[in-house]
């Protein structure tokens, strides 16, 4: 126990002792019932009318815990010999006898309303070594204190040391969870930013409007990251025609994208330099073939067409539509005259995993009022209500409810039916339609 006057510390010593203070961030924090139980259990040990847990701070000494002060007292001054001066050693602080002990004359504890006359404290220590505040008993009548009961004392003081420690530990592990989860919806959000930006130069954002075509397309992914592994898109040649193409990739998500960026530009690529729909196939295969030659292999079902308007105008001759497929599932023609014909492409292979894959075409005529209906295995792979594939026997009955329908009218419909699929719709799902308008009036052909 001490009975001598201690030296403050140094400038350098209580800067630091106060940054350990500021990183426990235990300051004007309400009531803890751990520090609470503390105090009382100090109380009742040492048969004292008060008992406190103190933190010094930088001017003023503050109460985290008391039992038997004046309600309402949270902090007082920092005046030397009672807290102030027993953080500065490692040991019990003792006074028995307040009055007549030279380091407390002057502390206003001793002197004021509270007439102190009895001071114990042990240093509350963290690990490092810095004495943050001390836990005290105090009483209005000298007594003695044995070094048995400082001993007790300091390990109530240690205690609180202990509930400091694990309280910084769960402040850290919450500013570090927050921290995460911070960190977490950042990246969210920069993915989800460059998903879109990835989605848009993998997709048009807007369908071309063709002249006396009416074309409409929708697309939902089943990937986290709002990219997918279908594709689309519609463009006009130099010719006069038009070429126009849907896919799908195998796999989901940003690899799948890569795939998907590599078949629209080859096919894009392609047809401008050949338009013949075969040979557009051929060479998507080769490119595929050519980029995924390690790994698993990489392949992609594809429906690619070109659009050739009538000589006698699209409002009275319609549009002659070539196909080629390689693997995809079949376009359905919707007739003016309520028929939905599948249009199947017989020996059409899937691109990308031989050298010698072969595709054919075919031809439809698309008549006014006719549509032309793609899609791709998203759709008819969802499952409905009873756990059973939508399939594609359910889709041309559907969509043959839709006679006469736009192409907007006709996607605008699926993508109702995609809604209603739910957790039942696991893959990604794109749709494109073409349709001639009934009753249009004459329009210049596609030039």
């Amino acid at each position: 126990m001490s009975g001598q006057n201690v030296a403050p510390l140094d400038v350098a010593g209580e800067q630091a002792r106060l940054a350990a203070v500021r990183r426990y961030d235990i300051l004007d924090t309400p009531a803890d019932g751990a520090f609470d139980r503390v105090a009382a259990l100090a109380a009742r040990l040492f048969d004292t009318p008060i008992a406190t847990v103190t933190i010094v701070d930088e001017d003023r000494i503050w109460f985290k815990a008391q039992q038997g002060l004046p309600e309402g007292v949270t902090e007082i001054g920092r005046d030397p010999g009672l807290c102030a001066s027993a953080i500065l050693q490692g040991e019990p602080y003792v006074v028995t006898d307040a009055l007549a002990d030279p380091r407390t004359l002057n502390n206003p504890l001793v002197h004021g309303d509270l007439g102190v006359q009895f001071y114990a404290a042990a240093p509350i220590t963290t690990v490092d070594g810095y004495r943050l505040g001390t836990v005290n008993v105090l009483d209005i009548r000298p007594r003695a204190f044995s070094d048995q009961e400082a001993a007790v004392l300091a390990e109530l003081a240690g205690m609180v040391a202990d509930s400091l420690e694990l309280r910084l530990s769960a402040m850290a592990a919450v500013r570090l969870e927050a921290e995460r989860a911070a960190q977490a919806e950042r990246e969210r959000r920069q993915t989800k930013k460059l998903a879109a930006t990835l989605r848009r130069a993998l997709l048009p954002p807007v369908l071309p409007k063709l002249p006396g075509v009416h074309a409409a397309a929708a697309y939902h992914t089943a990937s986290a990251d709002d990219v997918g592994g279908d594709f689309y898109d519609l463009f006009p040649l130099d010719d006069g025609r038009w070429a126009f193409f849907i896919g799908d990739v195998c796999g989901k998500g940003s690899e799948a994208a890569a795939m998907t960026a590599l078949a629209r530009y080859s096919l894009r690529v392609s047809v401008q330099l050949d338009t013949d729909p075969v040979i557009v196939l051929q060479q998507l295969n080769t490119a595929m073939l050519h980029e995924y030659t390690d790994g698993d292999p990489c392949y992609c079902t594809v429906l690619f067409g070109l659009l050739t308007p009538s000589p006698l105008g699209i409002a009275v001759g319609g549009v002659q539509v070539e196909l080629a497929a390689g693997g995809h599932p079949p376009a359905l023609h919707l007739q003016s005259t309520g028929q939905v014909q599948p249009v199947s492409l017989i020996g059409g292979m899937v691109t990308g995993l031989m050298e010698d894959a072969g595709f054919t075409t075919t031809k439809v005529h698309l008549q006014p009022g006719d549509a032309l209906l793609m899609y791709t295995d998203g759709l008819t792979e969802a499952r409905v209500a009873d756990g059973h594939l939508f399939g594609e026997d359910r889709l041309i009955t559907l969509v043959g409810s839709f006679t006469g329908a736009s192409a907007p009218e006709l996607v605008a419909a699926l993508e109702s039916v995609l809604d209603g699929f739910g957790p039942g719709l696991a893959d990604d799902t794109a749709i494109l339609a073409l349709s001639i308008p009934p009753t249009a009036s004459p329009t210049k052909a596609i030039s």
